[in-house]
């Protein structure tokens, strides 16, 4: 095994969107980085739909340019379709917000986390794929110190930090050895997508956008336009709805497309290719954010139902938030305490919140976003900013009391912050 004498200002552990940010935020402040990612890029991802509020985090890490100049597919608006085919008012984020970032993109995530990671390298960030962390190291006072990799030829190495970054996705590598993801039970389902060549597009602006299809009372689909004439299509669901009777993929597949007309409409002229693919137990929250030692982002804190295309803003803002927060503690000599990150969690756990209402209203059966307008109609542009990805720092709570005519909102959890010092 070989052990390093130099010590890193912060470890990251995983390239996807959160662990990325990080890194290339921390390497423009001029911070000794270390992105170690398990695999090799490009690498299949699902998450292929932004919210327009990603625009700002991209801003900071110079890669709008990039953004403007690939062929994704640009995203005007989100719009919602009953199961007998009826599609709702767009959401059309420009009727909301003047600003270009009203504009958004569906993404190839293969391609688009590959820019990001790239991104973190022209920062300065150095950068090791195909390098497995195994474990996190830490002292006798369970501070984390950094960790133990094993690169590509096998070798094992143990790397040291002032600060290590979870940044591993849903594998969630401390939350799943202290046993600490808590999981959100009235959340807890299941994802099956595919890909399908030549389906059917709105025209003019609407050819973009995301669509949420309901399957009354079993869950919704999404469709989502990508480049070269691809949909993305999945169905979200309670588990033991979509896999009664049959546990063979593409006829669970087949099966529910017959219960949304415009689903139904929009994949019959296209060729469903390559896999079906399966994920389950959508929503979670870590225990705690941080630790000594240690802080936790993107997916490996969190995850909430996929409805609203959160995932990657969550990744990328607290990505952001965590950046600013180990560059503001390493002003101090030592290891970076858990508590440098109360504010980051605070900020973070408000905004998943926020989100976390408007998913659990989408979900109650006597909720619908066309009866909260015709009785609250300002409380649309509140509404939208949600949709767009305002979350953090944003107060909603006339939104939340308008709301509870015509859903079972959720009270705030209590975990998710950074754990009560010791003294």
């Amino acid at each position: 095994m070989n052990a390093s004498s130099h010590v890193f200002d912060a470890i990251v552990i995983g390239g996807g969107p959160a662990g990325s940010t990080t890194g290339a935020l921390l390497a423009a402040h001029g911070r000794d980085v270390l992105i170690l990612e398990k695999e090799k890029f490009p690498r299949y991802h699902i998450g292929e739909s932004l919210m327009p509020w990603c625009y700002f985090t991209f801003e900071r890490l110079g890669v709008l340019p990039q953004l403007k100049e690939r062929a994704f597919v640009e995203k005007f608006s989100v719009q919602f379709v009953g199961r007998e085919g009826k599609v709702s008012t767009p959401f059309y984020f420009f009727q909301h917000f003047d600003h270009p970032a009203a504009k958004t993109w569906q993404v190839p995530r293969a391609e688009f986390d590959e820019m990001l990671l790239n991104n973190a390298r022209a920062k300065g960030a150095q950068v090791r794929e195909e390098t497995e962390v195994l474990k996190l190291l830490t002292d006798a006072t369970g501070t984390v110190t950094g960790v133990q990799a094993r690169d590509q030829s096998g070798t094992i190495s143990e790397l040291r930090a002032r600060v290590v970054v979870d940044a591993t996705g849903r594998d969630a590598l401390h939350l799943r050895k202290t046993v600490t993801r808590k999981r959100d039970a009235k959340l807890n389902k299941v994802a099956l997508w595919t890909y399908y060549k030549g389906a059917k597009r709105d025209p003019g602006l609407d050819a973009g956008s995301t669509t949420v299809a309901y399957l009354e009372g079993k869950g919704w689909f999404w469709h989502i336009p990508l480049a070269n004439d691809i949909v993305s299509s999945g169905i979200v669901a309670e588990r033991d709805y979509l896999f009664s009777g049959t546990q063979d993929r593409r006829e669970i597949f087949e099966r529910e497309i017959k219960n949304n007309k415009w689903i139904e409409d929009h994949l019959s002229t296209g060729k469903q290719f390559g896999d079906y693919w399966v994920t389950g137990e959508f929503s979670y929250r870590g225990e705690h954010c941080a630790a000594d030692g240690l802080v936790l982002v993107g997916d490996a804190f969190a995850f909430l139902d996929p409805v609203f295309s959160s995932g990657v803003f969550l990744a990328l803002k607290s990505g952001e938030l965590a950046a600013d927060a180990i560059h503001a503690a390493l002003a101090t000599p030592g290891p970076v305490p858990a508590e440098a990150f109360a504010d980051y969690g605070e900020r973070l756990c408000q905004g998943i919140e926020t989100m976390r209402k408007i998913v659990y209203a989408f979900y109650d059966p006597k909720f619908s976003f066309a009866d909260l307008i015709r009785a609250h109609k300002d409380q649309r542009g509140p509404l939208t900013d949600c949709l767009i990805g305002n979350l953090i720092d944003r107060d909603y709570a006339p939104l939340f009391a308008a709301m509870q005519d015509f859903a079972a909102l959720p009270a705030p959890l209590a975990h998710g912050r950074v754990p009560t010092p010791v003294r």
